[in-house]
């Protein structure tokens, strides 16, 4: 299939280019599941962007929303690139209010939360299932879209480009290897003109707030294509997960309870009622998540305890039911009563602050290659992600994606010089027999990556991790080529090429500083006041 633009994934950042390359040429969106199976979809807090004045908090600004997101992003943040996107929330609320997603209001304005690092109220929010209500919405409008396919249960295998194919001119993206997993048939989708928004790699990890889709695939794509990527040492664990001890495996821990209930005045502590974070950042529970993350870490470690604690008991009756409803039923369906009981929480990985090296357009170092939201590091999020920004980052960098694309290449076709893509080859014909050797090397893969590369790292455990990645790179390798393609290998294949891109970023950063804490750097060293470059040759 021949298309003008290829858009990988369907969350906030692909179904926003898609929607508006539409008007363009023709659109071919494909995702490896169903539609709502993202990122975004999951998304529970909301949007953060400054209103206009008079539909703004009091006192809040441009300068102070950059401000905040510098802070965050412990000195590795893009100052120009942190000025253009939160310069667009505005934008992006019109854009996203045009598409029927229906934020809470109070009276004629919009109700405005706040969350961990932010200075003002700024989070536009739909309940606690923002990213329900934006997903939906753009998937609604995707498929009443004239010239936009959305082809769902579509598995990208890798991009094609002309260095793949032998070329000596100049590396260029023309299409991609898909698995139709309905078939099982792989079929070769043609474009000079390439949009991964496949989100980020939780997955990775043995407990995560994300969704089963989340395996890195655009990453390792990528990689796998000769892309830069940079600072995947930095991924950001939400501090607080539900922890249901009757609850065996890695389920038990992955129900998120947002951000937002924290911003409107639940506070952590400990079993014996102490609110142990303001020992270390006066801003308590709303300090960054870094900050409290390792906070929990170390409070659980220092006490032997399995978790910590969200109270909001102290808020009037009803307040939970009325304010987070999705998440007030849901630990209800635990048996826990939060306007009773606090709240048992850990941390669990939640967000890749880098990805694929891109500019401020979204623009990769592959002509004709683009990459937004997650899965991209434009210097938007720098060491530390600050709450409620991706939203925001995904459908402002769509917007300037399209537009770069259409000053850069123009709307013609520009296939007819295509060269001639061979078809796939597959391995044995047969499919894998012994799917417990996947099964068993994706558990083992994930618990490594939290025993050893989570919050509080040392070298030694760096070493071990990349030691064992290294035979489950060959052993991964063998099963891809001596078999035939499913969608189990593509993962686990995809989650080990990002679990390594991880530790080899971690490894190189020498130092302590946001998301990236090691004890044998305790502190930020000016060497490595940059970026963690890493590319293929």
């Amino acid at each position: 299939m021949t298309c003008d633009f290829l858009v990988i994934g369907a969350g906030i950042a692909g179904l926003s280019f898609a929607i508006r390359a539409a008007k363009h040429g023709s659109v071919i969106v494909l995702t490896k599941g169903a539609a709502l199976d993202s990122n975004t979809a999951w998304a529970q807090g909301g949007l953060a962007s400054v209103l206009p004045e008079g539909l703004r908090d009091d006192g809040d600004s441009i300068e102070l929303h950059v401000a905040d997101t510098l802070d965050a992003g412990a000195g590795l943040c893009r100052e120009d690139v942190v000025r253009a996107i939160v310069s667009e929330g505005a934008a992006t609320v019109d854009d996203l209010t045009g598409y029927g997603v229906d934020f809470d209001k109070e009276g004629d304005h919009f109700a405005l939360g706040k969350e961990g690092g932010h200075s003002k109220r700024r989070i536009l929010h739909a309940l606690d299932t923002t990213g329900r209500e934006i997903a939906e919405s753009l998937v609604e409008v995707a498929r009443n879209t004239p010239n936009l396919t959305l082809l769902e249960h579509h598995f990208t295998i890798d991009l094609i480009t002309t260095g793949r194919l032998g070329m000596v001119t100049e590396d260029r993206v023309i299409g991609a290897y898909v698995l139709e997993k309905a078939t099982g048939e792989v079929r070769i989708f043609r474009s000079d003109r390439v949009v991964l928004a496949t989100g980020g790699c939780g997955k990775v990890y043995l407990y995560t707030t994300n969704p089963d889709s989340a395996t890195g695939d655009g990453v390792a794509m990528a990689w796998r294509a000769g892309a830069s990527v940079a600072n995947m040492e930095f991924i950001q664990f939400h501090p607080t997960c539900f922890y249901n001890p009757a609850a065996m495996g890695p389920e038990a821990r992955s129900f998120l309870v947002s951000e937002a209930v924290r911003g409107e005045g639940a506070v952590l502590i400990n079993a014996r009622g102490e609110d142990f974070t303001k020992k270390v950042d006066p801003r308590g529970s709303l300090a960054p998540r870094d900050i409290v993350a390792r906070a929990i870490d170390r409070e659980i470690k220092k006490t032997g305890a399995p978790c910590v604690y969200l109270d909001v008991t102290h808020k009037p009756a009803g307040f939970m039911r009325e304010r987070f409803p999705f998440i007030y039923e849901k630990l209800r369906s635990f048996g826990l009563d939060a306007e009773k009981q606090p709240i048992p929480v850990v941390p669990a990985a939640h967000y890749q602050c880098g990805g694929v090296v891109t500019d401020v357009n979204g623009k990769t170092t592959i002509r004709g290659l683009y990459a937004i939201g997650e899965v991209a590091c434009t210097g938007l999020h720098g060491a530390n992600r600050l709450a409620s920004n991706s939203l925001l980052e995904g459908n402002v960098i769509a917007r300037r994606a399209l537009e770069d694309i259409l000053h850069h290449y123009g709307v013609e076709k520009n296939t007819d010089d295509f060269p001639e893509i061979p078809a796939w080859h597959h391995g044995d014909v047969a499919v894998p027999d012994e799917l417990v050797v996947i099964y068993h090397n994706w558990d083992e893969l994930r618990r490594l990556m939290w025993d050893y590369v989570s919050i509080v790292r040392t070298d030694n455990r760096l070493r071990r991790a990349a030691t064992r990645l290294r035979n489950l790179k060959k052993e991964v390798r063998e099963f891809y080529w001596g078999h035939r393609v499913t969608a189990d290998i593509l993962e686990l294949r995809n989650l080990v090429a990002v679990a390594s891109l991880v530790v080899d970023c971690a490894i190189r950063r020498r130092e302590s500083r946001g998301l990236h804490h090691t004890l044998d750097y305790p502190g930020p060293d000016e060497k490595f006041l940059r970026d963690t470059v890493i590319r293929r040759f």
